[in-house]
């Protein structure tokens, strides 16, 4: 599941007239950075949202002919953010786990491939969610406290009030649809499967191999172009 359907506000004014999946990033649309890590994962078919210039990022995506193959969740009527959207799409998953990527994240791989190594990773007998984070102080445009503590098993669990954290979500992650009992019709973030996988000591993390680059606003476009292009040299 590819999530595209946010606002991008503090992506504006380069949003104003386009949804935020579609703003560049050395020369490509941020959601076919995305869509090509899943090309090199082997995922041959992706649910994408649309919501914010939904009918640009359908138009857009209908002229990508490489894998994976599309499918679109609509949510023009409502806007249902990263939780209720996933909620929306599960139809598509038939009951199994399945990964969930921000279209905004991006990142420079490492040894091996994130996606890959995320789902070979996943258990779903011990995890209802695993997380790729990343470490908040070797990230490129990221100045924030970070999100999780993660123990030497792999355990996650909040970062805590007033204090720094090292690791950051990365964006991309495993989910059981069993998370999404009971949850609410309507939009949700989906940092409330999250707390319930904590409460549960099932919410697992894997550190990303690379860097991963935090491209919030139009500011941190050019490091994370510059990091792009360090990592080529």
């Amino acid at each position: 599941m590819v999530l595209a359907a946010g606002m991008g506000t503090r992506m504006r004014p380069l949003t104003d007239h386009r949804p935020k999946p579609l703003v560049e990033v050395d020369g490509r649309a941020l959601i076919d950075h995305v869509l090509d890590r899943l090309e090199a994962s082997d995922i041959r078919e992706a649910v994408v949202n649309v919501h914010h210039h939904a009918d640009q990022l359908e138009q857009h995506l209908a002229l990508r002919t490489a894998p994976p193959r599309i499918h679109i969740s609509d949510e023009r009527g409502q806007l249902l953010e990263t939780g209720g959207g996933i909620r929306k799409a599960l139809h598509f998953f038939h009951g199994e786990p399945f990964l969930a990527i921000n279209a905004d994240t991006i990142w420079i791989e490492g040894v091996q491939p994130n996606l890959k190594r995320l789902m070979a990773r996943f258990d779903p007998a011990t995890m209802d969610a695993l997380l790729l984070v990343a470490g908040a102080a070797t990230s490129v445009g990221y100045d924030g406290a970070g999100d999780f503590l993660m123990d030497p098993n792999g355990v996650l669990d909040w970062r805590g009030e007033r204090l720094v954290a090292p690791f950051v979500y990365a964006g991309a992650c495993v989910l059981k649809p069993d998370l999404f009992e009971g949850t609410p019709e309507g939009g949700f973030s989906l940092t409330k499967v999250f707390a319930k996988s904590i409460e549960a000591r099932r919410l697992y993390g894997l550190r990303l191999e690379g860097v991963w680059m935090h491209v919030g606003t139009p500011d941190a476009i050019p490091a994370a172009e510059e990091a792009i292009r360090r990592s080529s040299d």
